[in-house]
């Protein structure tokens, strides 16, 4: 199933919002999960690692529970009364040898549309 990122919340890489102007920091924010490989996805990674190539149920893990982090890191923005989030970056370690943890973590702020008209650019 395709990831649709929140409607309601912006969420971005980068340290500002293309538009809109930060009207208040309320600081840090994250969405954290770990997901627990199964047996089953063990074992046949272990022998799809054998021939080469990608291993795609560990895809299809990481894609999923990236996605979830996204969701969890926007719940707990707006539960900070948020409105966005900027320099979203991702933390994922293992743990156990058998759960991987991922982070998704920002800086939670409120913004508004900069609705001062565009300057023009001169290069002399």
């Amino acid at each position: 199933m395709p990831f649709a990122p929140p409607t309601d919340m912006i969420i971005v890489t980068t340290p500002f919002v293309s538009g809109y102007h930060v009207t208040r920091v309320v600081g840090a924010t994250f969405g954290l999960i770990v997901r627990s490989r199964g047996l089953g996805q063990n074992v046949f990674a272990f022998f799809r690692a054998w021939g080469g190539g990608e291993i795609k149920v560990y895809t299809d893990l990481l894609e999923s529970v990236r996605h979830q982090a996204i969701q969890r890191l926007a719940d707990h923005a707006r539960s900070l009364g948020a409105n966005a989030v900027v320099s979203v970056g991702f933390d994922t370690s293992e743990m156990a040898g058998m759960m991987t943890e991922v982070m998704a973590y920002g800086t939670a702020v409120v913004v508004q549309p900069d609705t001062t008209p565009a300057q023009a650019v001169s290069l002399h």
